[in-house]
């Protein structure tokens, strides 16, 4: 089974508080990478730096990142899933935010699971595998 990494464990690592080498040590064949989506949420993370020398070093960082792992669209199959997982999760009164909605419907179309530090939204999705860092 492959790893998306959610937005939180990548600004973590970002800021130096995890290594995913850690992680990913061992786990040699399996498939790590990123959705498009937390693509935009980390350029987001760039354009939002409060200064030039802040956003120089983000920006280098998510070039980096997008450098070593795929990124996963949000394609077809993923809206298919997103739709009804919205669906369900409204009749229940639930509510999980709409980019986290989708990396997980990403996540479920390739059989992958999310890895994150964000267990109070992901884990309301019903049938996501979450990987939580140790």
């Amino acid at each position: 089974m492959g790893i998306i990494f959610d937005t939180s464990v990548l600004v973590s690592f970002e800021r130096g508080l995890i290594n995913i080498d850690k992680l990913v040590t061992g786990r040699e064949k399996e498939p790590f990478g990123i959705s498009v989506i937390t693509v935009s949420e980390l350029l987001h993370g760039v354009h939002r730096a409060d200064s030039q020398k802040r956003r120089l070093k983000r920006e280098a960082f998510v070039e980096k990142i997008l450098e070593t792992f795929p990124i996963y669209p949000f394609d077809l199959n993923a809206s298919r899933i997103y739709a009804r997982l919205w669906a369900s999760l409204a009749r229940k009164g639930k509510q999980v935010g709409a980019h986290d909605l989708m990396i997980a419907s990403t996540a479920i179309s390739l059989g992958f699971s999310v890895l994150t530090f964000n267990l109070r939204d992901f884990r309301k999705i019903k049938g996501l595998n979450l990987e939580v860092w140790k």
